[in-house]
């Protein structure tokens, strides 16, 4: 945990249950960066922003539009995200994930909070090429380090109205704000519980704004949203990763 001087104080215990402070911190020089959960399933939604249906000229979903990434897919903050060989096309996409910290079943909406641990920052990396090739999205999403996922996860706070950004070697390329979001946080905790069994750790990344676009090796993407902080990858060619 990064405390306001920016130190790491150590916890002990259960991540997602009982914990305490062991009373050990460190500088973040001292540790590496890990993904901030280890989900069992990646829960991901499409076409979940206002603004960008408007950009593609789509209507607005009725239900949203589920597809999962695998756990394998990933990857920390300040790791590196691997240009497959198999792809031409690969597109960065800011996304705010939510972070499940209770075992949830068939919950009503009202009852989403309580199971929510907090909120971290989520690149859904695509193969845009191959989502279009194929016409589902398993292979397109599902690449090692095409999720990447940091630097923290941020408990405390409102997903309501949430700035969120992407820099592509700096220069901004997404801008908005998850009140732009179709279907909510806790909307998306509920529906899916109706599916699926959410587990504690397992990660739900509510879709992207506009302004998507392409990597390529040597870029460096960063996903920043407020109160959360910034993830930054850089892209490698396969074969190149540490």
């Amino acid at each position: 945990m990064l405390d306001e001087n920016d130190k790491i104080q150590e916890l002990e215990g259960d991540f997602f249950g009982e914990s305490r402070f062991s009373g050990r911190q460190f500088t973040k020089d001292q540790v590496t960066i890990l993904s901030p959960c280890e989900p069992s399933k990646i829960v991901a939604v499409g076409l979940n922003y206002k603004d960008h249906a408007r950009e593609l000229n789509l209507p607005e979903p009725k239900e949203p539009l589920l597809f999962l990434k695998p756990p394998s897919a990933v990857i920390a903050h300040q790791d590196s995200i691997v240009y497959p060989e198999m792809s031409q096309h690969i597109e960065y996409e800011g996304e705010l994930g939510v972070v499940i910290g209770r075992k949830a079943k068939g919950i009503h909406s009202k009852e989403a909070k309580e199971y929510i641990f907090g909120y971290t920052c989520v690149n859904d990396v695509t193969a845009r090429d191959l989502q279009k090739k194929d016409g589902q999205w398993t292979r397109a999403k599902s690449f090692d380090t095409f999720a990447s996922v940091g630097p923290c996860v941020a408990t405390g706070i409102s997903p309501d109205d949430l700035t969120i950004k992407s820099y592509l070697n700096g220069s901004l390329r997404q801008s908005s704000k998850t009140s732009q979001l179709i279907f909510s946080p806790f909307y998306l905790v509920s529906f899916i519980s109706h599916i699926m069994t959410l587990l504690p750790g397992d990660l739900i990344s509510t879709g992207t704004p506009a302004g998507v676009g392409p990597m390529k090796p040597g870029d460096i993407i960063e996903i920043e949203i407020e109160d959360i902080g910034k993830l930054t990858n850089t892209i490698v060619p396969e074969g190149e990763r540490e």
